[in-house]
């Protein structure tokens, strides 16, 4: 495995942003900012080569060790994600947060429990978590080959909190809120007030295309959104794709929900069937990758849950 660096200057609001890219199979790493960083994974689906780890993380590196955000798809995916942290720092990870229930946010939590880690999870996410739980060893088992699940156990958050925690370890604050049901049930954010860095889960998607399932609820999602968006960023670490800022949030999320949502209500309004739900035109969208995968499932989701609102 052979590791290439190279320095980038992007700005936002003026202010320059440096990344440190580290190529490391599929995952790289970015410095976000002093002590902070993202680890990006995969756009496309989870895979043999990726461990399931097709999601953004991140770390945050304090006095006492480093906290990370969301622990990998898999025990051998959070072993990806370990090996990365320990190319920046030597000090252990001694708190994960999930920020949602999606696998990818949770089923690596066995490897950093055993290094003695603390995790902690919104009550709703740590419900998400148990109720699919078992269809996600079933996705996982399947796209990831069970060699791949091998030492993958379902570990729970130690500690959770129904609405907004407010946290210091050692000596950086850490605000974590969920606002409501997003991409999941659960779905949380994290925020370091002092350095307005966001670390969103999947309440943001840049780079490609979200995805509406049944857990999802798009109404909701837009009013999660929003609520993560009234604090002072200048840092956003997406749940998919590379660090962005809030404007590059608002186009690749929030105005496609609110386009789908706008569409399938005149659809709806106009008396059409879901069998002809594939006549909206999403096609303003099609460069987010995984269009073509993606875009017809959301708009049939987004119909059948407005059809019950």
């Amino acid at each position: 495995m052979k590791t290439y660096i190279r320095l980038l200057v992007f700005g936002f609001l003026m202010l320059p942003l440096w990344q440190v890219v580290v190529a490391d199979d599929s995952l790289s790493l970015q410095k976000v900012t002093e002590n902070i960083y993202a680890i990006v994974g995969d756009l496309g689906n989870r895979s043999p080569d990726n461990l399931g780890n097709n999601a953004t993380f991140g770390f945050v590196i304090t006095k006492d060790g480093v906290v990370l955000i969301d622990s990998g798809g898999s025990y051998q995916g959070a072993g990806k994600i370990a090996k990365i942290i320990k190319n920046v720092t030597d000090k252990p990870v001694i708190y994960v947060i999930n920020t949602g229930g999606q696998d990818h946010r949770w089923m690596g939590n066995g490897y950093f429990k055993k290094l003695g880690a603390k995790i902690i999870a919104s009550e709703k996410a740590v419900e998400d978590q148990k109720l699919r739980t078992q269809d996600q060893f079933i996705v996982l088992g399947a796209l990831i080959k069970d060699e791949g699940l091998k030492g993958t156990d379902a570990i729970y958050a130690d500690q959770t909190f129904k609405q907004k925690l407010e946290i210091k370890i050692g000596g950086t604050s850490f605000l974590l809120y969920h606002a409501g049901q997003a991409h999941t049930p659960g779905d949380s954010f994290v925020y370091l007030v002092k350095q307005q860095v966001m670390f969103t889960g999947d309440i943001v998607y840049v780079d490609r295309m979200l995805g509406v399932g049944s857990q999802s609820n798009s109404k909701s999602w837009l009013q999660v959104f929003e609520k993560m968006a009234k604090h002072k960023i200048k840092h956003l670490i997406p749940g998919h794709g590379k660090v962005t800022t809030l404007q590059q949030a608002y186009k690749d999320t929030y105005d496609y929900l609110l386009f789908l949502r706008k569409s399938v209500a005149t659809f709806i309004k106009n008396g059409k069937d879901i069998t002809d739900i594939n006549q909206i035109d999403q096609a303003k969208f099609n460069y987010l990758k995984n269009y073509q995968v993606i875009s017809g499932k959301n708009v049939q989701q987004v119909f059948i849950e407005m059809e019950w609102e």
